[in-house]
């Protein structure tokens, strides 16, 4: 097996793997397994296209085939940091794959295909509700149906119950009403992101519960879909240093091994993908290694590989540098808002990204900017570059490199009065509306330049540029990146311009992203 040139490796040398799996913000993963396929999907909040769809054949190794959701409902054309997607299911029944998830303003959306790598079908609102979240559809065996989910307290006014409804059998709508079977206040506060599986005959519902940070994995079963359900705490820290291990996915492999997928919660890099054995004893899981036997196990750092029947399966990651060669852009890459015409162009110049300045709603601030071009930090430490080439008239806006969290800094280039400067900026309250901060300026020749940011250990960026052959110089202050609104820190691209003054013309030309 040839070795990944990828950013992060989870691949060790001898038939073992080391968590995380995925070093990237894939929040409240939930997968399936068709044949001999693996398929995953993620919460991706405000940021479009929606869903993404990852694909496995050892559930060590992911890549990128696609998007579910294209476009999000009318309000997203406009940044709601922290609304939209949460915490998807990904069902496959009776040949066909399903993605339902719970938007906590909207209610409850399915879309689903015969096919993950093509084309999706038109979002459909399964059930109008405010404060659902966290929703998985199940099909019993005598064919009836059901959805399982919990509750967002900040618009429901409840949280730490999980209530399951009756639902039709195409997943359409909602047949009955939905019924508490489960109150975590006492031993399971904030219990939520459930899912719920059949093994012989009984029901089990796997849940998260307390907090994203430093909560623990439980597992309920019971004789009854309604309950009453037994509760055991089958994961938690421990004596690691993996906090918060839960919400994801039980998975059988075709050699009949169960496995969980699960996130850790690590700012400012968002939730990061973990992969933990799993066996049962006496009716119940245990996942991770549970030395003590007392059935509550704790995360393993590196293990055996699933066991798969291949002789030699592909070192993938998921996508990260772009060459913009492509007629589309790069799977790994979305924006802030539902994209619209006119914001990009991948033929106006061949072989590079031409972004076209938007107007900002507000003086030099990007909080509220819905094409910010971004992707996720893809590992603890890694270096971005970017060649950059504007035409801009004067005053008509800046474009460039981007750190993108509820703090955020970049490094820009505008056109002066002089020419053309360097901005090194930021700004640490975008969220109050407070106008970016020039940390400071340097000029250019040309609007041109290499632009780079190097990622540290830990978050600290570290901005440098460089014109024509001469090395990379650094610039401004080192800046600790930030975690956005229930997502980790991106990094990525932007153009934008002041509103109004006829300042629409111009456009800046990137010839490449490299991430190493």
């Amino acid at each position: 097996m040839g070795r990944s040139c990828a950013v992060w490796d989870p691949n060790l040398d001898d038939d073992r793997y080391r968590n995380p799996v995925v070093y990237a913000d894939y929040s409240d993963p939930d997968v399936v397994r068709v044949g001999d396929d693996f398929f995953m999907t993620a919460s991706s909040f405000n940021a479009v296209p929606a869903l993404p769809i990852l694909h496995s054949r050892d559930l060590v190794n992911w890549r990128l085939i696609n998007h579910a959701v294209e476009e999000l409902p009318p309000a997203f054309d406009h940044p709601q940091h922290g609304n939209g997607v949460w915490a998807p299911s990904f069902n496959y029944h009776d040949g066909t794959f399903y993605i339902f998830y719970g938007d906590p303003d909207r209610g409850v959306y399915v879309t689903k295909t015969d096919d993950p790598r093509g084309e999706w079908s038109d979002l459909h609102l399964v059930h109008e509700a405010e404060g659902w979240i966290d929703t998985a559809p199940f099909w019993d065996d005598d064919g009836n149906a059901y959805l399982v989910h919990a509750f967002a307290k900040s618009r429901a006014g409840i949280n730490s119950v999980l209530h399951v409804a009756p639902m039709a059998e195409d997943g359409t709508h909602l047949t009955g009403e939905s019924r508490e079977v489960f109150d975590g206040h006492g031993d399971h506060p904030t219990i939520e992101g459930p899912k719920l599986y059949k093994r012989d005959g009984q029901y089990y519902i796997f849940a998260p519960a307390g907090g994203v940070s430093d909560g623990w994995q439980t597992v309920l079963r019971s004789e009854d879909i309604y309950g009453p359900y037994e509760d055991r705490i089958v994961l938690a820290q421990g004596d690691t240093d993996i906090n918060g291990p839960h919400q994801g996915a039980w998975v059988d492999t075709p050699s009949g091994e169960d496995w969980f997928v699960h996130f850790q919660e690590t700012d400012p890099y968002g939730r990061i993908v973990h992969l933990q054995p799993m066996s049962w004893e006496d009716g119940w899981p245990v996942i991770g290694r549970d030395d003590d036997g007392d059935g509550t196990g704790e995360p393993v750092e590196t293990h055996e590989k699933p066991d798969i029947a291949a002789d030699d399966l592909p070192v993938m990651a998921p996508q990260t540098s772009d060459d913009f060669e492509s007629a589309r852009l790069g799977l790994q890459w979305q924006w802030h808002g539902n994209p619209q015409y006119g914001w990009h162009s991948l033929t106006d110049r061949p072989d590079a990204l031409r972004l076209f300045p938007q107007a900002v709603d507000q003086a030099e601030n990007l909080w509220t900017v819905p094409n910010l071009l971004l992707q996720k930090f893809p590992a603890p430490s890694f270096t971005a570059t970017t060649e950059i080439s504007c035409e801009l008239g004067e005053a008509a806006g800046h474009g460039g490199l981007l750190v993108m969290g509820e703090e955020y800094a970049y490094l820009s280039v505008r056109r002066t009065a002089d020419g053309a400067e360097l901005v090194q900026g930021r700004n640490t309250a975008p969220v109050d509306g407070e106008p970016d901060e020039a940390v400071e300026r340097v000029p250019l020749q040309s609007p041109s330049a290499r632009l780079r940011a190097t990622v540290e250990d830990g978050g600290r960026v570290q901005f440098a540029y460089a014109t024509g052959d001469a090395d990379p110089e650094q610039i401004g202050e080192a800046f600790q990146a930030q975690q956005g609104r229930w997502i980790g820190a991106k990094i990525g691209l932007f153009a934008v311009r002041p509103d109004g003054d006829g300042a629409a013309d111009g456009y800046c030309d990137f010839d490449s992203f490299r991430i190493e």
